[in-house]
């Protein structure tokens, strides 16, 4: 489908176009294997000579359609599902490292993500350097290494709430020779299309908005088809060097723009298996219909919250990027000039147990480890996500310990407020 629709009518359109007899709503292809006449015909599949499906771990009919639709969405050439965001950040990020190599980071990311980076590669033998986001380029540039491969960063940083400055990203990560892959799950392209400010690769925890029903985990990765990895060939051995698991094939030379993705899926799942189930993708795929009606909402709820909650004495501060006072607010009108998300992080005057007292007195609004669905929930990120860190990290990665995460959701506004304001009252 065209990619110059408008992302509402992508939203609703996009990925699946059936021909004559086909169903007019994408199918559930729950199915693990497919069935072609000759043995030439599948050893074709196997040697990536021709594209089509044999085995569901690598491609599914159901998955492509809302894959396509995510790219169609974002502006890229090519995405696959992975079977969560944190598949789909280590995919991204696998994708281009190996055993020796190094990636810079910003500090300020999702706990999860930063356990990824931060424990998990280097015992694969990647090592990552974290850095302050709102540093200047030359601090963010003495981070890189000869075997850089990667920069990293979130488009809104969870659950702090700050803003990347992703132009200055991508200016860094290009003078240096490496992609810029920004994890774009708040914003939703609805919000932020990180390729058009210089991103070259974007991953989304599909769990997150796109899905937005709590109903399913997922994640996405979409290539934007815009780095020239042969410009680089040196770096990325992967991609521009013949890979012999496939005869000698050389992902650059086969495949042009669509090297990195055909990489990921040829090559990770065919290895490591993350898949997204097919009955997963289809439930997606029925978020992603109503994704441009929910964001608008999210957004308006978000920025009358923040803004009572700012006016509320019993608060000591709230960081929403969407307040004039915030200090991300020009960064947001410049990347996300329709809204940011609706997220919103603060704190209360007093101790961590009084904050914790506030969200068990909450009625309506639940305390959950999830975030960004249509429903307001609220968690308290030291004590949870991000309780396997130390205060040490906790501050690097942007978590203050009195730090509250509210997702608002698109309930009526006066609802979450009121239930907000019972709560502080006990």
């Amino acid at each position: 489908m065209n990619n110059s629709l408008k992302p509402e009518t992508l939203c609703v359109q996009g990925g699946w176009q059936p021909t004559k007899g086909e169903p007019r709503v994408l199918p559930i292809y729950q199915s693990t294997t497919f069935k072609y006449d000759t043995s030439e015909q599948m050893a074709k599949l196997f040697d990536l000579e021709e594209s089509g499906y044999f085995y569901t771990r690598l491609q599914n009919p159901t998955n492509d359609a809302v894959a396509a639709k995510i790219a169609a969405l974002e502006g890229g050439v090519g995405a696959m599902l992975t079977s969560s965001g944190q598949a789909a950040n280590f995919y991204a990020v696998f994708n281009i490292c190996q055993a020796g190599d190094h990636m810079v980071c910003s500090s300020t990311i999702y706990g999860g993500t930063f356990n990824l980076f931060g424990v998990t590669l280097k015992k694969l033998g990647i090592d990552v350097t974290f850095v302050d986001p709102d540093a200047s380029e030359e601090e963010i540039i003495s981070a890189f290494q000869p075997n850089t491969k990667a920069l990293f960063g979130e488009t809104m940083s969870n659950p702090g709430m700050n803003v990347l400055d992703i132009e200055k990203f991508a200016r860094i990560a290009h003078g240096q020779g490496v992609p810029l892959i920004i994890d774009n799950t708040f914003a939703t392209p609805i919000n932020c299309r990180p390729f058009e400010w210089g991103a070259d690769i974007v991953t989304h925890s599909t769990t997150k908005y796109m899905d937005g029903h709590a109903t399913c985990v997922g994640g996405v990765i979409v290539d934007s088809g815009n780095f020239d990895w042969e410009a680089h060939a040196d770096k990325f051995p992967g991609l521009t060097t013949p890979d012999e698991s496939y005869h000698g094939l050389t992902y650059t030379k086969a495949f042009g723009k669509m090297a990195y993705m055909t990489k990921a899926t040829a090559q990770l799942m065919r290895d490591l298996g993350s898949i997204q189930s097919p009955q997963n993708a289809f439930l997606l795929n029925l978020g992603l219909e109503t994704l441009h009606l929910r964001m608008p909402q999210h957004c308006k709820n978000a920025q009358q919250v923040a803004e009572w909650l700012e006016a509320n004495e019993q608060v000591a501060w709230v960081n929403y990027p969407g307040l004039k006072s915030n200090k991300y607010h020009e960064l947001a009108q410049k990347y996300m000039p329709n809204g940011t998300c609706g997220v919103i992080a603060f704190g209360l005057k007093g101790t961590r147990e009084e904050a914790i007292r506030f969200m068990d007195n909450l009625k309506m609004i639940c305390i959950v480890t999830h975030v960004a669905d249509a429903r307001t929930c609220v968690l308290h990120p030291a004590s949870h996500t991000h309780r396997q860190l130390t205060d040490e990290q906790l501050i690097e990665a942007g978590v203050a310990p009195d730090l509250i995460r509210l997702s608002v959701g698109i309930e009526h506004a006066e609802d979450i407020i009121a239930d907000i304001k019972q709560a502080l009252n006990q």
